[in-house]
């Protein structure tokens, strides 16, 4: 066997031995080629960057939780692609869904057995926090919290001020309850996604190792925006 740098599925170049791909590599890398391409114009909340983030702690989570990972890094590659749809659409149109419509023609083509590749459809159906698929695979679950752990902590609080100012939002907006208003729109905050949505991924984790992930990420994200009130208001 050869030693040689090679790109990895994530893009990153690294020394490693290169043996002959099978199949089970070969729809990864047919997975990781279609998701990079397909991502051309994304909004940077949820851009290429975010799904390498969500594949390396599915990496993390999957090899603790017993999973597939040919299923796991296909569906986690192809997770999101149906994004934009769901953007340009100011939320009318799943993601998660058109996702799984997107992925299915390549998805089908894979040479796995049938079980598998419904499996990797089912965990991009299934991967959405305020989707009607609940997860029901250890890959879905595993997905589901790599996906939600990207949108908690440092990262979760920098993505969600990132997309406040995609959607063309305000800082802030104290003469409005958050329960009140209304996605894309001025008043779509990066504290309205904290206290309608972060504030509850922790309880909503379906692994062990994910539920231990959250633990910190939600403490610091919790402190983060006590913090950000008071130095609004003058407090601080």
């Amino acid at each position: 066997m050869d030693e040689s740098t090679q790109t990895d599925h994530f893009g990153a170049a690294a020394p490693r031995r290169v043996p002959t791909a099978g199949p089970d590599d070969a729809c990864v890398q047919a997975a990781a080629h279609f998701a990079r391409s397909a991502f051309a114009g994304f909004r940077g909340s949820h851009a290429w960057d975010h799904t390498h983030r969500v594949c390396r702690l599915c990496e993390r989570i999957g090899t603790a939780e017993g999973a597939d990972m040919t299923v796991l890094r296909s569906a986690a590659f192809l997770h999101d692609i149906g994004r934009m749809a769901q953007d340009e659409s100011a939320g009318g149109v799943c993601h998660a869904e058109r996702g799984e419509q997107l992925a299915r023609p390549l998805v089908d083509a894979f040479a796995l057995s049938p079980d598998r590749r419904e499996n990797i459809l089912h965990c991009i159906r299934s991967h959405r926090f305020r989707g009607e698929h609940p997860p029901q695979t250890v890959e879905a679950r595993v997905l589901f919290d790599a996906d939600k752990l990207d949108a908690i902590g440092a990262v979760g609080v920098a993505r969600a001020f990132l997309f406040a100012g995609e959607v063309g939002a305000r800082l802030h907006a104290p003469d409005i309850r958050p329960e009140e208003s209304q996605p894309y729109t001025e008043n779509d905050t990066g504290y309205r996604e904290f206290r309608l949505k972060l504030s509850r991924v922790r309880e909503r984790m379906l692994t062990a190792e994910g539920r231990r992930l959250a633990e910190e990420r939600h403490r610091f994200m919790t402190r983060f925006f006590e913090r950000f009130l008071d130095e609004y208001d003058g407090n601080q």
